[in-house]
């Protein structure tokens, strides 16, 4: 009697966006960027690359690529008082 192979799905938990070898590389398509509330305008870093600036949209903010980044980073601002701060997620086209 011949045998036969049994082929099993198998489950993969590795994700091409979530590299455990390198957790702070993320290729997912969204950013993150910080918002004033205040105003509900965006902080980009400004053109001598020190100081920080408020732009209209979140496509000319900075954008981070992982959202604990984008945490910290408003986080110090909040402690300096620079803030109040708030972090949001920014949907790119990638189409």
């Amino acid at each position: 009697m011949p045998l036969s192979l049994l082929i099993k799905p198998v489950l993969h938990f590795w994700s091409p966006h979530l590299d455990p070898a390198h957790p702070q590389d993320c290729t997912q398509p969204e950013r993150y960027a910080i918002q004033v509330p205040a105003s509900g305008r965006f902080l980009a870093i400004a053109a001598d690359g020190q100081s920080l600036m408020e732009v209209a949209d979140a496509e000319s903010a900075h954008l981070f690529h992982a959202h604990e980044a984008a945490l910290r980073a408003a986080k110090e601002l909040n402690a300096e008082g620079r803030g109040p701060v708030d972090v949001v997620k920014v949907e790119l086209d990638v189409s």
